[in-house]
């Protein structure tokens, strides 16, 4: 009997390992003793991190039958994931225990994510993606409902959980169209050396299967008309879930995308590259112009992500490598741009206080100047103002579809995004030029926590005055 290379696989398994350990942990301390969760999922992550340096060899590395792959693109990523989850938990670690949240239960489920983020990002096998993704979002389904006292959270949990299944069953069921078309292969390499060998055969099973699996893509990145989810579970969740939804998820969302369309499908591109450009179109449209009328922080921002993933989507649509690298600095540089938004959000919000209307920010110069230069940045750079990274990050999209011909495309683009800008600086405009509501309590943080804040948000301005270190590493990431 033969037994799988488990080296590539060493951070994954882990991390599962973590998890029950940190199970176990929570379930024989007393109360006051359950910062040891904090302390085991941070060390988790660590150790995440340096075993995934330690497994990277510099080659392509496959294993389970050459269904999980360890190439670049998931090493860089998956690297990406787990600093930003660092992060991420310095930043709400506070809340979740203001909140009352279970930090043992909450932790681990938040791990679980994690690991189903891993899974999508070095699967190679169509039912492997599908697991992943399975496991990804039942994670996030539990998270958002774990706060059991919140209304809001359990409905905003049933919704995506419906709605996710739904885009689950169409994904599954364009993945059998796909699997009866090639002949009966899953294994993304066989399906196009499938599809040069049949040439043209089983067309129209093709592009019914393609037709779902792109609908059920997009539904995970949140594209128009597949983003009814987006806006009502940023708003219910509780700001420490909105914070894991709002960044670290976008990176594997991406890389699912890659793997799928140009690792698998490469070859219907023509196809699908239409149809991701019509909901771009859309997204951007719809995505902007609606967060115009928001006056939940919260809710906002979820119209703004359906903006910036249609900027996501047009990368693709390039199909080649200049575009693909520009979309993964773009999701790369806007997982660290969203960090700090929500980041400092969590940290104005104290005991049962939610920061999460626009007015609970007017006057925030005067009385936390520096938190709202913080979100004053973050605005700036969501918006595309320059020198901040989003500006290059959308010029990098902008210069692709120039490259590739589509210049009405990136005029549209521009527009959509001088439209935009106007809700980014109208709350930059609440907290320096109107008279505060409420003084607000910000929850104690540690020094950790507010260096790694002021470390985030100075990023934003150093990558993008000089953004070529970042980018030359996506396009490796991308090329090789």
């Amino acid at each position: 009997m033969t037994y799988p290379n488990l080296i590539p696989v060493l951070p994954e398994i882990f991390m599962a390992i973590m998890i029950l350990v940190l199970l176990m942990v929570d379930a024989f301390t007393r109360e006051s003793q359950k910062g040891i969760n904090l302390t085991l999922t941070l060390i988790t992550l660590i150790g995440c991190f340096a075993l995934q340096r330690y497994v990277d060899h510099g080659v392509t590395q496959l294993t389970f039958n050459n269904m999980f792959i360890l190439d670049n693109l998931a090493t860089g990523t998956k690297l990406f994931t787990y600093l930003f989850s660092f992060i991420a938990v310095l930043y709400i670690k506070r809340y979740v225990t203001d909140k009352k949240f279970q930090t043992g239960e909450f932790y681990a489920i938040f791990l679980f994510s994690v690991l189903g983020m891993m899974v999508m990002i070095s699967a190679d096998n169509m039912l492997v993606l599908y697991v992943g993704l399975e496991l990804f979002s039942l994670a996030l389904y539990g998270l958002i409902a774990l706060h059991r006292d919140n209304v809001k959270a359990t409905e905003s949990a049933m919704k995506y959980f419906i709605l996710g299944a739904l885009a689950s069953g169409i994904l599954l069921y364009g993945i059998s169209f796909i699997y009866g078309a090639t002949g009966g292969y899953l294994q993304l390499e066989d399906i196009i050396r499938a599809m040069l060998v049949h040439n043209n055969t089983n067309q129209a099973l093709l592009s019914f299967g393609l037709v779902f699996i792109v609908a059920g893509l997009v539904f995970k990145l949140g594209l128009v008309p597949f983003h009814m989810w987006v806006p009502d579970v940023y708003e219910g969740s509780p700001l420490a879930v909105a914070t894991i939804i709002g960044s670290l998820t976008k990176i594997a969302a991406v890389v699912f995308l890659i793997r799928f369309l140009i690792g698998g499908l490469v070859i219907l591109n023509p196809a699908w590259s239409v149809m991701l450009l019509i909901l771009a179109c859309l997204s951007l449209f719809f995505g902007n112009i609606i967060a115009i009328a928001q006056t939940n922080i919260k809710r906002m921002l979820g119209y703004s992500t359906i903006s910036h993933m249609g900027f996501v989507a047009l990368g693709f649509v390039t199909v080649n490598v200049e575009g693909i690298s520009a979309t993964l600095f773009y999701v790369v540089t806007y997982s660290l741009t969203a960090l700090a938004g929500f980041g400092v959000l969590t940290m104005l919000s104290k005991g049962s206080f939610e920061c999460e209307k626009l007015e609970d920010l007017k006057g925030l110069s005067k009385t936390h100047p520096v938190y709202a230069v913080v979100i004053m940045l973050v605005m700036f750079s969501m918006a595309g103002i320059p020198p901040l990274v989003g500006f290059y990050a959308k010029f990098k999209i902008l210069a692709a579809l120039v490259s590739s011909g589509l210049v009405p495309i990136a005029v549209f683009a521009v527009i959509m995004s001088l439209i935009g800008a106007f809700y980014y600086i109208r709350v930059v405009k609440v907290m320096y030029f109107d008279e505060p509501v409420r003084t607000l309590e910000v929850a104690d943080a540690c020094i950790l926590t507010r260096s790694v804040l002021l470390v985030n948000t100075a990023l934003l301005l150093i990558i993008g005055i000089l953004p070529s270190s970042v980018m030359m590493y996506c396009t490796q990431l991308i090329s090789r």
